[in-house]
């Protein structure tokens, strides 16, 4: 990497609220931490951690025309929930503005917020580090998250995928019009693979 984490976590520290840029280094560590545990790499995994959100500052409105000036296509749900689109956006603010080219990291941000069916053990590592990092207020099941994250990254990924749909089905009346597809497809995924394994 041709820019030190140093320097974008200081680039960072200006323009991210005070509470997000301390999720961010909460991430980042804790996502090196995971690294370590799981035979990743600690340099990516700590670049992947503090540019996860890197585009988190801009209001709903900027980033739909973010968006739509750089051709990133949205979905509905996404159309009327714009938070989501930061992790799109995040990936292309780590290449074009903090000169990010690797693609396992892009990829992580990319997908650290919705999840996917699949995930690479590293994209698995930067979404559930978003997740835990001892500055995330408990909320139940976080102890048994905490403990799977270091683990069983698949058991992670359930657990936290079953606690944001059931969240959003308590905070939302229609699942259809507020949950991407790719989380309930993830959901899906993840749940398959815990029957699998329980099953064995």
């Amino acid at each position: 990497m041709e820019r030190s984490l140093e320097e974008i976590q200081e680039e960072l520290k200006k323009v991210l609220k005070k509470k997000r840029y301390s999720h961010t280094v909460g991430v980042r560590y804790t996502a090196q931490a995971m690294a370590m545990c799981f035979g990743e790499d600690i340099e990516k995994a700590g670049y992947a951690g503090m540019l996860h959100d890197c585009a988190k500052y801009l209001t709903d409105e900027e980033m739909l025309l973010e968006c739509k000036k750089r051709r990133i296509v949205c979905s509905d749900t996404e159309k009327l929930r714009p938070s989501l689109l930061h992790a799109k956006l995040g990936a292309c603010y780590a290449r074009d503005i903090y000169g990010i080219e690797d693609d396992k990291i892009l990829s992580a941000i990319r997908w650290h917020t919705t999840g996917k069916p699949g995930m690479s053990n590293f994209e698995k590592i930067v979404f559930i580090a978003d997740y835990i990092e001892p500055g995330r207020k408990i909320i139940p099941g976080m102890e048994e998250i905490r403990r799977a994250a270091f683990c069983n990254l698949d058991e992670a990924m359930f657990l936290i995928l079953e606690n944001t749909l059931s969240y959003l089905d308590d905070t939302s009346g229609s699942r259809r019009d507020t949950i991407d597809a790719y989380t309930e497809d993830a959901y899906d995924f993840y749940k398959e693979l815990r029957r699998r394994r329980k099953g064995a």
